[in-house]
């Protein structure tokens, strides 16, 4: 295995054999123009300096690296360092992506915004840079998740967002990314899909990777001043990918640095409901990009599961699937029990109630701590706040104790 320290991806859009655009003719244009758009806009200063003017004053950025020293003791081994991404404003990483897209689109002329949502924290998030920019909001979200996620759904439509509820399927990420992609071949002239996972045609995995990747930043800053030296490991969630990406990526050069990616293990890996794209997918091209893909015998796709409505995604983000073929990330999973369980005990060891998204990743980070010694360091990505998840969490642990 070779080596992959972020160099892609190439002026096709591939990270190595992943990713592309495998779009409509129709969609071409629009995906052209949004590469034109990205490539002037990425080298001007001023673009940037809006865009962290924005994360400061509106978002309260930067997020806290936060030293969780009950959970520390809880676990036993290494110590425990918490990225507080669930303090932004919206309270989740989702803002820091919509935020730069908004920009884009501004700079493009758009008046209308389209975006997916699967937990609603990218809804949130999309419709609150709408609401700032006075822009006209549309947002997809499959009928499953809207009902397992009605606050978001309450604060999308407050905010003055369109949410559009989507059927077909199993009514999930996917089926509502499928809508929002009908919607913009049918409105491309005066439509911004802003797309909000580390997935999708080139160039949208390149653009949300480095409009997240300011957490990793921070991070690294952050945990010199607190320890005078790097982590040992980096753990976070990875449906399509933004979140892990947005932490990891900065530290990719770092090869001392050993990090971990935590798929959706479900009801576990021996059955199909799971959403380990990369741990038991096979390659395959869905919206937009050559991917790991739940694929049936047949090739069909397999929709994903997972207690978590943000990580049920059938595929992941390409730049992922070669630092899995690369060897640089570790992908492992976590099944719901292990989330709820996590979700439990970071709730109760340090006050803090994290996304089940993010509880995926905790679940493992506790494992892991257990086999490090006290001087080594772990950063979680605590990539949203658990308060849209109450509901869920409260009736999987009724339905545990029948």
């Amino acid at each position: 295995m070779t080596t992959y320290i972020g160099d892609g991806p190439d002026v096709s859009g591939f990270f190595g054999s992943f990713g592309g655009c495998y779009m409509p003719e129709v969609l071409m244009p629009a995906l052209q123009a949004l590469q034109q758009a990205w490539d002037n806009l990425r080298h001007q200063p001023e673009f940037w300096d809006e865009y962290k003017r924005i994360l400061t004053d509106y978002v309260g950025r930067p997020s806290p690296l936060f030293f969780a020293k009950n959970l520390t003791a809880y676990a036993g081994g290494a110590k425990i360092y918490l990225k507080r991404e669930d303090l932004n404003h919206t309270g989740a990483h989702k803002i820091n992506n919509c935020v730069g897209q908004i920009l884009l689109a501004k700079h493009m002329g758009k008046t209308r915004i389209i975006a997916e949502t699967g937990a609603g924290q990218h809804g949130v998030a999309t419709a609150t840079v709408c609401a700032l920019f006075k822009m006209q909001c549309t947002i997809y979200m499959g009928e499953t998740d809207i009902r397992r996620q009605q606050m978001n759904v309450d604060r999308m439509q407050l905010l003055g967002a369109e949410v559009k509820s989507v059927s077909e399927g199993r009514g999930t990420l996917k089926d509502a990314m499928n809508e929002a992609l009908r919607d913009w071949i049918n409105h491309a002239d005066d439509t911004y899909y802003l797309l909000g996972t580390g997935a999708g045609p080139h160039p949208y995995p390149t653009i949300v990777r480095e409009f997240q990747k300011i957490i990793g930043i921070e991070a690294k800053t952050q945990i010199l001043q607190h320890e005078n030296r790097l982590p040992d490991a980096l753990v976070a969630c990875v449906g399509g990918g933004s979140n892990a990406l947005g932490l990891m990526h900065p530290f990719l050069p770092d090869l001392d640095v050993h990090m971990y990616c935590v798929e959706a293990g479900g009801k576990g890996l021996q059955h199909d409901q799971h959403a380990a794209s990369i741990s038991k997918g096979k390659v395959g091209v869905l919206h937009g990009n050559m991917t790991y893909l739940l694929q049936d015998p047949d090739g069909q796709i397999i929709e994903g599961h997972s207690i978590s409505a943000g990580l049920d995604y059938p595929g992941v983000g390409p730049e992922h699937c070669l630092l899995a073929e690369s060897g640089r990330i570790n992908y492992v999973a976590a099944t719901d029990d292990e989330a709820v369980q996590a979700f439990q005990i970071l709730t109760r060891q340090e006050g803090i109630i994290p996304a089940l998204e993010s509880s995926h990743a905790v679940a493992h980070a506790l494992k892991l701590a257990k086999t490090m010694q006290p001087e080594q360091i772990i950063i979680v990505n605590i990539s949203g706040r658990g308060d849209k998840d109450l509901s869920t969490v409260k009736a999987y642990l009724a339905g545990a104790a029948q």
